[in-house]
């Protein structure tokens, strides 16, 4: 890695990393930019100027002494009035910025993170929130974990110029340690959860990945703005081992293959999303917490052989009713029970998805039925055949 020029300097694909980030944020409407700059920024501010040449605005906030992420927002307290983006200065990105801001503004949040799935969860700092997005802790690498949600955070921030207020001089200032973590109590930090991409230039390996996936077109490609093809899973029999209704956690293992085959389903480009009835929730078996727990082992499984999942849909009802601890308003006809096609119609409009182009993936004929209702191409795997089969160009099509 070229050490003589600052990291957002660095040249990828004969670009450097703040080019792609300018000419993204200037497709999205995006023209008023602040640099904050250090050590070697003279090289930042003689490359981009004004900014003009780029058909965007350019001002610079220079770092006499070192300020950390968030010490030099101290210079924005007069400047900034509207909600603003935060954006870290070694990433390449291409995401839907005003899907996030829209996002931000319908929680009345303060501060709102990108967060999404990586290879790597086991060594990254995660975001644990619930299912409307409000955090409630942040896990640092050095925490000690059980099972977890692969949900990183990505370096992208939506923040509110009311939090400029807590910053009293120019001192250095993390912007996760000081700024938002201690904003978690207050309800107003929330978690944006996006498949789109985002990687930071922490290695050469990254630098060598990402080049390719510019060429490729897989950066720009996986913006929401873009239709997504996605390979639709079904969990029990196709991830994991089926044992029948899985109510213990301990009964939860692994298909072996699996997670290296949902991991070429991430190189692909394609989504990888799970879709899986759980009437466990309506027989009453299961609760919502123990389900989580389940999921969060099956990401932490699957992420440590550096494979990840997009998201998950599942349905918790059961239209059999009249049985001891069931819960009666779970205990619907629905319209998101495979062989229902509703789960893969959530998804779709959650990410922009052309079902068309996308499979489903399941060990039972409702599966099947759930991805032809939907338009989908379908594939039904038989004990380890997604190893086999998935990815293969000669795989079976039943759709």
């Amino acid at each position: 890695m070229d050490n003589s020029v600052p990291k957002p300097m660095l040249s990828v694909a004969g670009k450097p990393v703040l080019q792609y980030q300018i000419e993204c944020l200037k497709r999205q409407g995006i023209e008023k930019i602040i640099f904050t700059v250090g050590y070697k920024g003279e090289q930042i501010r003689s490359f981009f100027g004004d900014g003009n040449r780029f058909g965007v605005r350019i001002d610079y906030i220079e770092e006499k002494v070192p300020l950390g992420t968030a010490g030099a927002l101290y210079y924005l307290k007069n400047r900034i009035k509207d909600d603003f983006f935060l954006i870290n200065g070694d990433l390449i990105f291409d995401v839907d910025l005003q899907r996030m801001m829209d996002f931000h503004k319908s929680c009345q949040a303060m501060a709102t993170l990108l967060v999404h799935p990586n290879d790597h969860p086991y060594d990254s700092g995660l975001i644990v929130a619930d299912e409307n997005g409000q955090v409630n802790s942040w896990l640092t690498k050095e925490d000690k974990r059980s099972w977890y949600q692969n949900r990183a955070n990505a370096g992208i921030h939506v923040l509110s110029p009311s939090l400029l207020e807590k910053l009293e001089e120019p001192r250095k200032t993390d912007v996760d340690r000081n700024l938002l973590k201690p904003l978690i109590p207050s309800g107003k930090v929330y978690a944006y959860q996006s498949p789109e991409y985002v990687k930071d230039m922490g290695t050469p390996e990254r630098i060598v990945q990402v080049e390719k996936d510019l060429q490729s077109g897989l950066v720009a490609g996986k913006n929401l703005r873009r239709k997504q093809r996605a390979v639709f899973l079904d969990r029990d029999g196709t991830i994991n081992k089926y044992v029948g209704f899985l109510r213990d956690i301990n009964d939860f293992e692994l298909i072996d293959g699996a997670a290296e085959m949902i991991r070429k389903i991430n190189q692909s480009g394609y989504l990888a999303i799970v879709v899986t009835n759980q009437p466990v929730i309506a027989r009453g078996e299961v609760t919502w917490g123990q389900l989580r727990e389940i999921h969060n082992k099956m990401e932490t499984l699957l992420g440590e052989k550096g494979a990840y999942v997009d998201d998950i849909f599942m349905c918790p009802h059961h239209p059999d009713k009249g049985f001891p601890g069931e819960i009666v308003e779970f205990k619907i006809d629905c319209e998101c029970r495979k062989p229902k096609p509703g789960m893969l119609f959530q998804a779709a409009k959650k990410y922009n998805i052309e079902l068309a182009e996308s499979w489903m993936v399941g060990d039972r004929e409702r599966d099947m039925e759930a991805g032809r209702a939907a338009g989908c191409r379908t594939f039904m795997v038989y004990g380890e055949a997604l190893v086999r089969g998935l990815g293969s160009t000669r795989a079976a099509n039943s759709g």
